[in-house]
């Protein structure tokens, strides 16, 4: 029998623990011998649960204990989490994790020391919840060099632009209710700075180009500046506003990355995932674009994702030899100032026709938009792809002469 201890119980830790024991009988059936949870740790008191012989609050009893061979992570952050799954890989216990942070900042060094002793450090549940997305990547595109990934990889923000562009809500009131919802926290900066969608781009960077991705080398913007005006002059060229989080790979060999707020046309698949939907798409070199699709957080599926991972872990004797990516330093991140792609921009100037014309010297041609509420003096256009630099340079001397309301990138998906 395999005996398993699930760290923490919260709201993924106590999914964990109901999803393992409603389908307990079917989980046996595909792991191969019997399952069960051993302990839970957690510092707090849960008298009243079904599960109260099984709490415990040493975590010295799960590390010592032998017949436990898979432990599960589902506290979040680093400390304590990082030295609990350190020292449990180094006991020779496999892990499986939802934590996004960790894996974002010690993933490398603790898929080394899971090689090392021959067992697995999973982490399914720590990009998309509960769509499969890391076991895709490492197994099923295998045949393929894959070219890049993109996705919208936090729902909160998601459902915070679906909000605005569907019905015209500013993003504080959009906020409000999403707090109220229980879809961001009191405070959400971690949402609507980007910041968790960049540790989900880290992830996903790392395992497709084999080499560790820090969160600190990815340039980072939310969507906090994005506001109605945007999103009716995007709506008038067919093309919505979404928070993506991206890493391709260059011909040089360098990798550009980012998470910010973008422009995607409406034949994008992407351009139609609303509310707290995430969407994550794949470019190999011969399968094209796929596409992942549904919610990304949540108790039960994020918890469904895990207990898959526990599963996977107690049917893997040895370690895997595909999930795994090397410690590096970040030179092959191309500087963000080369990152290409189009920009639309926003100004207002007391001079239209002289700002129209310095926009045709800094741009060339661009594409001009329009909106029902456009005032006078204000222009919006999209240029041709550029260089970050250059598209920056231009905004620089533009605003010395007129006042740049806003600017977003505008991405090819």
């Amino acid at each position: 029998m395999a005996k398993i201890a699930v760290l923490g119980y919260g709201v993924v830790g106590s999914g964990t623990v109901e999803v393992f024991y409603k389908s307990k009988e079917n989980l046996e059936k595909k792991a191969g011998e019997p399952l069960d949870i051993k302990y839970i740790l957690d510092v707090r008191e849960f008298p009243d649960s079904p599960y109260a012989d099984k709490f415990v609050k040493d975590f010295d009893v799960i590390l010592n204990d032998p017949e436990v061979s898979v432990v599960s992570e589902v506290i979040g952050g680093i400390d304590p989490a990082y030295g609990f799954v350190r020292s449990a890989l180094m006991a020779g216990k496999s892990v499986v994790t939802s934590n996004k942070e960790l894996v974002a900042v010690k993933g490398a060094e603790l898929l080394k020391i899971a090689k090392e002793k021959n067992v697995n450090f999973f982490f399914e549940a720590s990009v998309g919840g509960g769509i499969p997305i890391i076991k895709p990547i490492h197994a099923c595109l295998e045949a393929n060099e894959i070219d890049e990934i993109a996705g919208i990889l936090n729902g909160t923000t998601n459902f915070i632009l679906t909000k605005m562009i569907r019905d015209g809500m500013g993003f504080e009131e959009a906020l409000k209710i999403a707090q109220e919802l229980g879809y961001a926290e009191r405070n959400p900066a971690a949402d609507v700075e980007g910041t968790d969608a960049c540790r989900k781009i880290c992830i996903l960077a790392s395992l497709a180009f084999g080499k560790h991705v820090y969160p600190e080398s990815v340039h980072t913007e939310g969507i906090t500046k994005v506001t109605l005006q945007d999103v009716e002059y995007i709506d008038s060229c067919d093309s919505k506003i979404k928070l993506i989080g991206c890493a391709r790979r260059e011909d040089s060999g360098e990798i550009s990355i980012g998470v910010f707020p973008a422009v995607i046309r409406n034949e994008s698949q992407l351009a139609g995932v609303n509310d707290v939907f995430n969407a994550i798409l794949v470019r190999g070199d011969a399968t094209g674009d796929v596409v992942f699709y549904g919610k990304g957080a949540g108790k039960l599926p994020t918890a469904s994702a895990v207990v898959s991972d526990i599963v996977s872990a107690v049917k893997h004797s040895d370690t895997s030899r595909s999930l795994t990516w090397s410690d590096s330093e970040q030179s092959f991140i191309r500087p963000f100032e080369k990152f290409t792609c189009a920009h639309y921009i926003r100004l207002s100037s007391d001079n239209i026709k002289a700002a129209e014309s310095e926009v045709a010297a800094l741009f060339g041609e661009v594409e001009y938009l329009s909106s029902k509420n456009r005032p006078e003096n204000e222009l919006a256009f999209i240029t041709k792809v550029i260089p970050e630099n250059d598209a920056q340079n231009a905004c620089e001397k533009l605003s010395q002469s007129a006042k740049i309301m806003g600017r977003l990138r505008v991405l090819d998906y």
